[in-house]
């Protein structure tokens, strides 16, 4: 080792999902929406000056937080707007993760969540999902420096009560719990109805799943004013100019355009159902997945194989080699044609 590298942060990095680009290939490896964004995106690009380029964009992008808080019914200083949710949740870490204690997530979680432990040197504890995926609030009931969990799971795609979430709230009140809702539109009530009724609670959504906006990053934070307030401290201690211009104004678009939002969501959740179905029908097994992807294990096929004979075909799917998991495929739902391909290519395989 140089001597110079002695005093040098080393940590395990995440790692995304295969980012292919290939000619006519189906990519259900990344649990990207399938389908365009709001048609109203393509007139604020057409609208855009590059003028606008030469100034800093708003670093309270006012504006944004504005019509989020108006669509979720909340105040404005209780939303926090950042780049995707992955930073807003990495300054979460940085902000409400400074315990002596250990901070608790599932064992079977988003592989984020270790490595922004490690990189901030954040003592952490994984705690085992059931034998069914699920959360056991009895499991939370343990000295903690904060807590964290995605609902739905990823990856498995199981969706937790809000009352398992509440019993979670209620037993840690002197800790900060982050629900992460990624995946929340696709699934059942968000616990951002409890937002006003514990303090200690910060609730993080995203632009990338529902709205299909994965490509250019927006993600929030909804939480009390305080705890909003102190995540702004740590953003402009940290970077004032966040989202762009065009980001901004791309957001407010999604958001506005309801209708479509909802149409497309109920697409997506229609072509999940439809898939599970397909996939029963050829003995996988799996959670009841309320994400837009499923979380699914063959009986006499392993995952690790099935993988590789997809990618032959030009079929991306996730596979994570890790305990408890590593039968398991995850795969993104995609448009229906694609899922309709992508089932006769597993009948061939399993064949």
């Amino acid at each position: 080792m140089r001597t110079w590298e002695k005093n040098i942060r080393k940590v395990v990095p995440y790692v995304p999902g295969e980012q292919p680009k290939k000619a006519k290939m189906i990519k259900l490896n990344t649990n990207e929406n399938p389908y365009p964004p709001t048609p109203n995106a393509k007139k604020v690009l057409e609208e855009f000056h590059t003028e606008h380029l030469k100034l800093y964009p708003d670093p309270k992008i006012e504006d944004l937080t504005r019509c989020i808080s108006k669509t979720y019914g909340v105040k404005e200083n209780q939303v926090f707007t950042g780049i995707g949710s992955d930073d807003v949740l990495a300054l979460a870490f940085l902000t409400f993760f400074n315990s002596d204690d250990p901070i608790l997530f599932p064992d079977i979680t988003y592989s984020f969540y270790d490595v922004w432990a490690e990189l901030y040197k954040i003592k952490y504890k994984t705690v085992a999902l059931t034998e069914n995926f699920t959360i056991d609030p009895l499991d939370y009931r343990q000295k903690n420096g904060g807590i964290i969990f995605p609902n739905p799971n990823a990856p498995t795609g199981v969706y937790e009560s809000l009352d398992t979430i509440e019993e979670i709230l209620k037993e840690n009140p002197d800790s900060v719990v982050i629900v992460d809702e990624a995946y929340i539109d696709f699934a059942g009530p968000s616990a951002l109805s409890l937002v006003d009724r514990y303090d200690h609670l910060l609730v993080v959504q995203t632009f990338s799943k529902s709205r299909s906006m994965a490509g250019v990053r927006i993600g929030f934070a909804i939480g009390n004013e305080i705890l909003i307030s102190y995540l702004n401290d740590v953003k402009y201690s940290f970077n004032s100019y966040t989202l762009n211009e065009l980001t901004i104004r791309l957001g407010i678009a999604a958001l506005e355009d309801k209708n479509y939002f909802e149409k497309r969501v109920k697409q997506l959740i229609h072509t999940r159902e439809w898939t599970k179905s397909r996939l029963k029908e050829l003995s996988f097994s799996f959670p009841d997945s309320q994400g837009n992807f499923i979380f699914a294990s063959h009986p006499s096929k392993h995952a690790k194989e099935i993988v590789q004979e997809l990618k032959e075909r030009n079929i991306y799917v996730r596979y994570f080699d890790k305990p408890r998991i590593n039968n398991y495929l995850r795969i993104t739902v995609g448009t229906e044609e694609e899922m309709e391909e992508f089932i006769d290519h597993l009948k061939d395989i399993l064949k």
